[in-house]
């Protein structure tokens, strides 16, 4: 149902100077290749004549794209767990100041995906097993008795209205792309969660859901697993439909308990 491990191959890039702007050295670390560059209208730049965007709002505008960047860099393994990054060197990856990096890293270092080095920059959390089997205790905690409860009460309707989000989590399976199938995931189970009507569980499980994802320095799941995780989100929504509990039971908990996420 979800893909949690990511590793990749990255080739080795000079660090620059740290958050604080110092000249500070930490040797080499991989460079992120593959870090999209962030559009030059989002970055507020302007041909003669145009108005240029309000330098919050712009800013807001980087900081969400580099944001989203950073994650998919990290599920993906293009960031490896154990390296240190500098603002400035990723902002000259992106095209942009060190500035929206660095609001970007610390909203990620919040969500446990990186760590703050002073004068170095960030390094990227590594995941133990033991680390990833509490995140999956504490959230069969809460996704098994709430996905038992909605089974009771939701619809048949409901769930099928969630078949395209199913559907896309096996598109990007089969593509292998795991960046991708990461997003669709939590997008899948904060669909279902979602039907609880608690806003606040939602925003709890996502964020444990995405703290199991970074990456972890292990190697990148197959192809294969993905697409058989992606269909686990096809039996459940059976299950669901057909209010079999003992089936929904036995998934939920099969995936916190054996899945590779």
């Amino acid at each position: 149902m979800e893909q949690g491990r990511a590793h990749g191959s990255a080739s080795p890039q000079q660090h620059g100077p740290g958050p604080s702007g110092g000249s500070g050295t930490s040797g080499t670390a991989p460079e992120p290749d593959g870090l999209c560059r962030v559009p030059e209208q989002a970055r507020g730049e302007h041909t003669h004549g145009e108005v240029p965007v309000a330098g919050p709002v712009r800013r807001h505008s980087v900081r969400a794209q580099v944001l989203n960047a950073l994650r998919d860099a990290l599920v993906s393994g293009r960031l490896v767990p154990g390296e240190v990054y500098s603002a400035p060197a990723l902002g000259e990856r992106f095209g942009v100041s060190a500035t929206p990096v660095r609001e970007a890293m610390q909203q990620l270092a919040l969500e446990g995906a990186v760590e703050v080095v002073p004068n170095r920059g960030f390094r990227v959390t590594r995941r133990s097993a033991d680390e990833l089997a509490e995140l999956a205790e504490i959230r069969a905690l809460i996704e098994v008795p709430v996905m038992l409860r909605l089974a009771r009460t939701v619809p048949a309707e409901r769930w099928a209205a969630l078949r395209p989000l199913a559907d896309a989590t096996g598109a990007a399976a089969a593509l292998g792309d795991r960046a991708a199938y990461a997003d669709r995931d939590r997008t899948f189970h904060r669909a279902m969660l979602s039907l609880c009507g608690n806003q606040q569980l939602v925003m709890v499980a996502d964020d444990l859901h995405r703290r199991s994802q970074w990456a972890l320095g292990a190697p990148a799941p197959r192809r294969a697993d993905l697409v058989a995780d992606a269909a686990e989100h096809s039996a459940l929504l059976d299950a669901l439909t057909a209010r079999d509990l003992t089936v929904v039971r036995s998934l939920v908990r099969e995936h916190f308990t054996g899945a590779s996420g």
